[in-house]
């Protein structure tokens, strides 16, 4: 919450543009760097079976679902020329010229704010 304070104390005082967003189904977007397997749900089995599928992807309720959605994001946004901070792990940012933008996340939640507010555009 000290990085959501502080991201929030310099947009205000630079007046620089405050952007929200929330990924839906951010969880269903990791990929599992393990074998998991789960029983099927209730209506995809017969009587009588007691079968299993492997998981290709994440899903909602999985200890992994977070970390993987996280890892996926940090590369993604990375690879958009993000630096990550060394100090708080879901704070990023770019300096592009003289823009000058920031984002941090949590959990499924984005805060962007930048004195460009093309770069925002671009970037969302």
């Amino acid at each position: 919450m000290v990085t959501v304070h502080c991201l929030l104390a310099l947009a205000a005082a630079q007046h620089w543009s405050l952007h929200q967003l929330n990924v839906h189904n951010a969880f269903l977007h990791g990929d599992l760097s393990e074998e998991i397997y789960m029983s099927l749900p209730l209506g995809f089995q017969r009587q009588g079976e007691n079968l299993v599928c492997c998981l290709n992807k994440s899903l909602y309720g999985l200890k992994q679902a977070s970390r993987q959605w996280f890892t996926k994001f940090s590369t993604a946004i990375q690879a958009a020329s993000f630096i990550q901070s060394k100090t708080n792990y879901s704070l990023f940012t770019c300096t592009k010229g003289k823009s000058f933008t920031t984002l941090l996340i949590y959990v499924d939640d984005i805060l962007i704010t930048s004195n460009d507010l093309i770069e925002i555009s671009s970037l969302k």
